[in-house]
This record gives structure tokens, C-alpha cells and sequence, in this order.
């Protein structure tokens, strides 16, 4: 995986990415699930996102595993690695709710884009109710892990 990047590890360069587009795919999901007049003109950013925030979740967690690998040849100490174990747990739940998000997301605009071309039944608005909610629920997940990620990230190398 990404070890490095220009000669620079690649865990705090990478990380940028995903703490914009991680934030960006939750706050698309919300807004194109609760307003729908948003939602013709968002809906290829939602597809979009859906697809590069998993990535740079990804990118950053899996360079943060080598990040912590090449601490530890080092000479990292336990206390280290302890706080360091913790934020990559938060990273990894963010990168899998992250991931069913952006699942959700496309599926999202898919079961939207299908609902609006045909008249309304009962299981097309349950179907998009449905996706909405488990779109809003996974965004909140989301956001909190990628809240928590960074903040015990930026606590590990900015704290007392």
C-alpha cells in the first residue's frame, strides 16, 4: 500500500483528502435524502462522492496502518502504539461506514432518479423513505467516526 508520497509519508498528506470528502459525502447524502429540491442538481456530486470518499477513507486508513508499521520498526513505544491502535480502530469503522454510505448514496440517487420517472406506489416511497433513512443514519455514523479519527489523530500528534 501508500507508504509514501514526493519522499513524505503518506498518512498526513492522505488524511486531508479524506477528512474533506468523508464530511462532503455526509453532508450530500443528508441534503439530497431531506431536501428534495436539491436533488436535481446534486445528484452527480452525490454519485461522485459516493464513490471518491470510500476510496480516500480507504487511503487514508491503509496509510496509516503502514504509517504505524514503520513506527514500531522504529522503536515506538507501547503508550504510542496504544493511542495510535485506538485512532486506527476509529479510522477502520470510518472507512467501512463510510464505504456502506457510499453504497447507499448511489443507491440513494438510483432508487430517486427510478421513483421520479414512474407514477407513485406505495413500495416506491417506501423504497425511497427507506433508502433516505438508511442513508441519514449511516451519514451520522459516518460523521462521528470521521470526527473521531481526526480528533484522536490530531490529539496524538498536537495534544499535551
Amino acid at each position: 500500500m501508500i507508504d509514501k508520497l514526493l519522499g513524505l509519508p503518506a498518512h498526513p498528506l492522505l488524511v486531508h483528502a479524506a477528512v474533506v470528502f468523508g464530511p462532503l459525502l455526509v453532508a450530500a447524502v443528508i441534503a439530497y435524502a431531506l431536501v428534495p429540491p436539491v436533488r436535481r442538481w446534486s445528484a452527480w456530486a452525490v454519485l461522485g462522492l459516493g464513490v471518491a470518499a470510500p476510496i480516500t477513507l480507504w487511503l487514508a486508513k491503509l496509510s496509516g496502518d503502514k504509517f504505524l508499521e514503520r513506527q514500531v520498526k522504529a522503536g515506538a513505544g507501547p503508550e504510542f502504539v496504544q493511542k495510535v491502535n485506538e485512532h486506527a480502530s476509529f479510522g477502520e469503522r470510518a472507512a467501512w461506514y463510510g464505504t456502506a454510505l457510499g453504497v447507499v448514496a448511489i443507491l440513494l440517487v438510483l432508487v430517486v432518479t427510478a421513483a421520479g420517472r414512474r407514477p407513485s406506489t406505495t413500495g416506491s416511497q417506501v423504497l425511497t423513505y427507506g433508502t433516505a433513512v438508511i442513508g441519514i443514519v449511516l451519514a451520522a455514523i459516518t460523521g462521528y467516526y470521521v470526527f473521531k479519527t481526526g480528533h484522536s489523530g490530531a490529539t496524538n500528534v498536537w495534544g499535551s
